[in-house]
């Protein structure tokens, strides 16, 4: 019976140690490790998972930062062994296919933002915004005009705006912002001159309306010497309509994990890839694609552009997210790229519309919703104490995620809410609905929302200490 397939001591040799371990290497007692069944495992993990909120899973109107669904059409894409299984290393001519991807891309972001160049490699938005501003740095010095330490931006600005300048050796000066939202001329009037490198903003802005003096801005700016830079986290409300370049932008960034449907959170990936006008296009950061006629494509090294302002990340940036934005253009094409900001200021316009029948206030009311806009709770906060954070946290029991609440600080207990293009008119009016009963609980039963969230492993936090104490396995 020494054949048979029952003869499990002749079919299986017993488990041994490797011989070439050292003795005094080797553990003397074994790992206290649990020992669970597989099933076991899955159960827990799969358990924790349905505890997060998450786009597959959840409506997550999380204003400025464009939780859009992230089609598997691109996962699938970027997945495809020939990208994923790719060395960096490997030598130009042996991966003319991703070059070739990504040298399209660059060339769509160019025609998508009326710019004249691209370069993808920063590997965030915000480092997207700290090369924008390096470039205009580099530009001025290029030019012997070194007087110029002067960044403008809006009261409105992310946060990240001034963070950047400042980290390029700029000194910010604050323009504040009319009661109608957009940019007041006059205060920007008095400080341009000929030590103002330029001005960073938004357009739409991060109050969810467009800066309609946006040409007026650019010829003042231009008429001192300085440039334009455009942040380019609310690209969603005007992509495939209106172009930076069009309205006197020099350089930009774009948030490709927004934007365009690769997925973000967490802290990361993204990509920030920046796009310049023409007179900027010396001093984009490395690596960039280029292609000489109709010959090879190789990457642009520092001896063909000695001007670049250098590397800002290792090879040619976070490539699955650049893949994954490749993915997404192509299936929408050209008509498909302009029915995205459509649809998400449609979305917009008709979800500002349905809560402002309910009850809530409008911080902008005269004016027409980009692809997001603002609610003040400041009345519920005046009648009974109730703030933006309790109707955020009260949201989250209904399987709602949190809008952006304080953001931007401007408008008193804020909330910055974006629906996106990807989002039904079924999901939206549930929204409705469900802000609609917020809103009567608030006014009757005030408690129920500052006690709130009450269905979630986790209640009520204090803020503050869990950012600064994080204790992930007290939420298991």
């Amino acid at each position: 019976m020494s054949d048979s397939i029952f003869d499990y001591d002749h079919h299986f040799p017993a488990a041994e140690l490797p011989s070439d371990i050292p003795a005094d290497l080797l553990r003397k007692a074994p790992l206290n490790l649990p020992n669970p069944a597989e099933l076991e495992v899955l159960r827990h993990y799969t358990r924790l998972s349905q505890k997060n909120f998450s786009i597959d899973t959840h409506f997550y109107p999380l204003g400025s930062c464009t939780m859009k669904y992230n089609p598997r059409i691109a996962h699938s894409m970027a997945s495809l062994p020939g990208f994923a299984r790719l060395h960096p290393d490997t030598p130009a001519p042996a991966m003319q296919g991703l070059l070739q991807v990504l040298w399209e891309l660059q060339e769509w972001l160019a025609a998508v933002t009326g710019m004249a160049a691209v370069s993808l490699t920063p590997a965030a938005g915000a480092q997207g915004e700290l090369a924008g501003v390096a470039m205009i740095r580099a530009y001025h010095a290029a030019r012997g005009d070194h007087g110029r330490r002067k960044m403008l931006i809006p009261a409105a600005a992310h946060g990240t705006n001034p963070a950047s300048a400042q980290m390029a050796g700029f000194t910010v000066v604050e323009i504040p912002n009319l009661v109608d939202g957009d940019l007041d001329i006059a205060f920007l009037d008095q400080h341009l001159g000929p030590d103002v490198a330029g001005i960073m903003l938004t357009n739409p802005s991060t109050l969810g309306v467009f800066e309609r003096r946006i040409a007026d801005i650019a010829a003042r700016v231009h008429g001192v010497g300085g440039l334009l830079y455009y942040d380019g986290a609310n690209l969603n409300a005007i992509l495939g309509r209106v172009q930076p370049g069009r309205m006197g932008f020099d350089v930009m960034h774009l948030n490709l994990h927004k934007t365009f449907a690769t997925p973000h959170g967490g802290g990361g990936p993204g990509a920030g890839a920046v796009a310049v006008q023409e007179r900027l296009r010396p001093f984009l950061p490395l690596p960039t694609v280029l292609r000489e006629g109709e010959g090879t494509l190789h990457w642009m090294t520092e001896q063909e552009s000695p001007r670049s302002i250098g590397r800002l990340s290792a090879y040619g940036g976070n490539i699955g997210v650049l893949l994954r934005a490749h993915a997404y253009l192509r299936r929408l094409g050209r008509v498909g790229v302009g029915r995205v900001s459509a649809y998400a200021a449609l979305n917009a316009n008709y979800l500002l519309k349905e809560l402002q029948r309910v009850g809530y206030q409008a911080a902008f009311p005269e004016r027409r919703a980009s692809h997001e806009f603002i609610l003040s709770v400041s009345d519920l906060q005046k009648a009974t104490g109730i703030r933006a954070l309790d109707v955020a946290k009260r949201l989250l029991d209904f399987g709602i995620h949190a809008p952006t609440i304080y953001f931007p600080q401007l408008v008193p207990e804020c909330l910055l809410i974006e629906p996106t293009e990807t989002e039904s008119k079924a999901t939206l009016d549930r929204f409705v609905e469900v802000m609609a009963q917020i809103r009567q609980e608030a006014l009757e039963q005030p408690e129920l929302l500052r006690e709130a969230p009450h269905h979630l492993p986790v209640g009520r936090l204090d803020e503050a200490l869990a950012a600064r104490r994080l204790d992930v396995a007290a939420a298991q």
